[in-house]
């Protein structure tokens, strides 16, 4: 079928639309963050109740602060970003309605998807208020990888080459997509606790910029934790997406595994992630060493993402370049 131009054209538009309105959301976090302080409670005791006997005990009375500025920054970001997160989920609709197949079929879509699948990550794990300071920090590498798809790895909307033409298409490549961008949001999650861990805000460096920042972070317990949820999620996906790409790749080529440079950094990724868990779950290992290893795995899936599909020739070389 020819490709729908208008659609097309909308699907580009609200990509390009949804870098902009996120990094607007971006700068009202940052601003947020920069004006944040730690939340005060005003109390007051009580000597009476009304006109009679005073009470037994003190009492205690909560009063509600107005909202700050940076609250109601945060708030206004927190709106801006989830627009930014339907217009982003729209061009992805509108590339896949325009071209008659599903949207994965270059860098520039597996991109997109998969940094989708990453500010969704970001939507369900950090609804609470004393987690949001973590989305200054998601967006960074969203926001970079996006700029990449729509500059030096943008395709136009165009059928896919023969190989791909398979219904294993929606399947393998999205599990991998929504895999990977559940691994971004782990690695980010991974690379702050550790950076929590390093500038205490209550050591020495407390009232320095470094001490600053990790003070409007959440504790390092709770980016353990965000950390690890989240590979538990990502590690059964992507080992899913290596499965039925070997399954693939046995109806297309008539072999199940050629240690393809894809296929062959797929598995060290796997393997990587497998061993952060197992460190995770290992007692006498320290929170940190294993956090490491979360960052060593999801910058295998950063080289195997760029380096493999843009440099090294293999049967996976698909990056749809032009």
């Amino acid at each position: 079928m020819p490709i729908d131009e208008t659609l097309a054209r909308y699907s580009d538009f609200s990509f390009k639309t949804a870098i902009v309105v996120y990094a607007l959301a971006l700068t009202l976090l940052f601003w947020q963050y920069a004006t944040a302080r730690g939340h005060r409670v005003v109390e007051r005791e009580l000597a009476s109740v009304g006109g009679g006997a005073a009470p037994q005990g003190p009492g205690r009375i909560i009063e509600p602060q107005r909202r700050s500025l940076s609250e109601r920054v945060g708030n206004m970001a927190f709106s801006v970003l989830v627009v930014a997160v339907a217009l982003h989920v729209v061009a992805i609709v509108l590339r896949g309605f325009s071209t008659h197949r599903f949207p994965l079929g270059n860098m520039y879509e597996f991109i997109t998807m998969a940094t989708a699948a990453a500010v969704l990550t970001g939507l369900l794990f950090l609804r609470e208020q004393r987690h949001r300071s973590v989305w200054a920090f998601l967006l960074v590498p969203v926001l970079i990888l996006l700029f990449l798809a729509g500059t030096v790895l943008h395709s136009e909307a165009a059928p896919v080459v023969p190989a791909l033409q398979s219904y294993w298409l929606p399947v393998h490549v999205t599990i991998v997509s929504v895999g990977s961008g559940v691994f971004l949001f782990a690695g980010v999650a991974s690379i702050l606790f550790l950076y929590r861990l390093r500038r205490q805000p209550d050591g020495a460096e407390s009232n320095n910029v470094f001490g600053s920042i990790a003070r409007r972070l959440p504790d390092a317990r709770t980016l353990d934790r965000l950390a690890y949820t989240a590979t538990v999620i990502g590690f059964p996906l992507f080992g899913a997406g290596v499965i039925l790409g070997a399954i693939w790749a046995e109806a297309a080529w008539g072999r199940y595994w050629a240690w393809d440079p894809k296929e062959t950094g797929s598995f060290i990724t796997w393997v990587l992630y497998a061993a952060y868990l197992h460190a995770r779950a290992t007692s006498g290992w320290r929170a940190t060493r294993a956090a490491w290893i979360n960052i060593a795995a999801f910058a295998a899936n950063l080289f195997n993402l760029f380096f493999i599909n843009m440099v090294v020739n293999g049967l996976h070389s698909y990056a749809g370049l032009n």
